[in-house]
């Protein structure tokens, strides 16, 4: 999909759009037609989908964040210059990893 098909607006320009009754511009019809097989052969051949494709998602968990606390945390450079080549949000990612590392402890554990 190239750039010119996209049209973004924020949360509250959509619920403007709501309350004047404009209509989705969206084929709701279409999007309900699609069956598994279309689906799957679209994320195929969808350049943004490559590395995420053969995932098995069977074993995600959803993460409602908590409420964080600022603390100041000395770590490795290396481990530092890692999350940070990984762009926007490196804390976030980092937190995730904190938080999986303590939900393992807890298993093994239990």
């Amino acid at each position: 999909m190239s750039e010119e098909n996209i049209t973004r607006i924020t949360l509250h320009e959509l619920l403007e759009k709501r309350a004047r009754g404009e209509k989705s511009l969206t084929d709701w019809a279409r999007v309900n037609a699609l069956t598994d097989e279309d689906i799957e052969r679209a994320m195929r051949d969808d350049p943004d989908w490559q590395d995420f494709i053969d995932i098995d998602w069977s074993k995600a968990v959803m993460v409602i964040p908590q409420k964080k606390k600022a603390i100041s945390i000395r770590l490795d450079e290396d481990i530092i210059d890692f999350f940070q080549q990984t762009g926007k949000g490196y804390q976030t990612r980092i937190n995730a990893v904190l938080r999986h590392f303590i939900s393992e402890q807890k298993r093994s554990k239990g």
